[in-house]
């Protein structure tokens, strides 16, 4: 199958599900991801524990979100 007409099959599929079924697949690969972050985490901090490993997890999702904010040119406004 063609890449294109794979993702459109995928969309397709996904527009068929309810709210209640994209929400449940979200859900389970923001937890994926955050998984591999965790992996990330222990290998590059092999002496960490659970609760570090989760300080930087949140970081690393807190510079995240900071990057997506669109740049202001006036601060005050």
């Amino acid at each position: 199958m063609h890449p294109r007409a794979a993702l459109d099959e995928q969309i397709a599929r996904y527009r068929r599900m309810t709210g209640e079924q994209r929400l449940e697949i979200a859900l389970a690969l923001h937890e994926l991801a955050c998984d591999v972050a965790r992996e990330g985490i222990r290998t590059r901090r092999p002496n960490a524990d659970d609760a570090e490993v989760e300080r930087q997890l949140r970081s690393r999702i807190a510079l995240g979100r900071a990057l997506q904010e669109p740049h202001r040119e006036d601060p005050f406004d």
